[in-house]
């Protein structure tokens, strides 16, 4: 037989169920007490009072408590009903009123009104790539779509400015304005 008469001892630090008690007992209950007290902490920072506090004793005033809960719950976004059905303005208009502070000048390198070379090479990627620019901004020019005008609107300013530096695009209707005219051509003819 063989002769295994050494036995190694646990060496642990852990060495009785008491220690192994008070080893859980630090391991888990006191981190969550600490977390308690950095929660307690981060929170308890001064917040404005909602509560009536009378002027005269030199509380909050009845108005800057309205100001301040609207300020609190004011809206994330907000929706804008518009006239679908009113009339288009021109391109010429449109310019003037959104495009003519920057293309006139020639602003952050936008090309200017009429200027035949610097339209030239814009000219040759198309309407739709013009009118996508337009939409949703280039270089230094901000998004036009969503603004004050609708997107066929910015569409003929688009035309507007690239005819007069020579290009021949046709100026750009709604969808429904366009088949009721291509209907009203044929009865117009008889």
């Amino acid at each position: 037989m063989s002769d295994n008469t050494h036995e190694e001892a646990h060496t642990g630090p852990i060495k009785n169920p008491k220690q192994l008690l008070l080893a859980v007992f630090f391991s888990f209950v006191v981190p969550v007490f600490a977390i308690i007290g950095l929660v307690y902490y981060v929170s308890s920072e001064s917040k404005p009072s909602t509560s009536a506090a009378p002027t005269s004793l030199g509380g909050v005033s009845e108005d800057d408590r309205a100001k301040g809960l609207a300020a609190r719950i004011q809206k994330v976004g907000m929706v804008e009903i518009r006239d679908a059905n009113r009339a288009l303005q021109t391109g010429e208009a449109v310019f003037k009123a959104q495009c003519s502070a920057c293309h006139t000048a020639g602003v952050a390198n936008a090309p200017k009104l009429g200027d035949a070379a610097a339209w030239g090479v814009r000219i040759k990627t198309g309407l739709d790539a013009l009118v996508n620019s337009a939409l949703k901004g280039k270089g230094a020019m901000g998004p036009q779509g969503g603004g004050d005008f609708d997107d066929v609107e910015i569409a003929r300013a688009v035309v507007y400015m690239a005819n007069a530096a020579g290009a021949k695009f046709a100026e750009p209707q709604r969808a429904g304005a366009a088949t009721a005219t291509a209907a009203a051509a044929p009865e117009a003819k008889k």
